[in-house]
């Protein structure tokens, strides 16, 4: 696996309406997490510092620049915004 080193540390945040994910990340996450765990999934976002928007999390989640998620705290390698295949 190829190492990646933490170059943001992104605050996840929650939504009082959830933000709408792209149907691609939807479709990569399905099979990989709970239906419970993706509903609270789309109530979170992060500012993303790679896209300079808010995100919402699905779509941080299923990014290539996503490293883990510890506490909160998403750790990114700020690569680029890209979905993983």
């Amino acid at each position: 696996m190829l190492k990646m080193d933490v170059k943001y540390y992104v605050e996840v945040k929650q939504a009082e309406r959830g933000m709408k994910p792209s149907k691609e990340a939807l479709e990569v996450l399905k099979n990989a997490v709970s239906g419970k765990m993706l509903s609270k999934m789309k109530k979170e976002y992060v500012d993303c510092p790679v896209a300079g928007s808010q995100v919402p999390f699905v779509d941080c989640f299923a990014c290539v620049s996503f490293i883990r998620r510890v506490k909160g705290v998403v750790h990114c390698a700020g690569v680029e915004k890209r979905l993983k295949t």
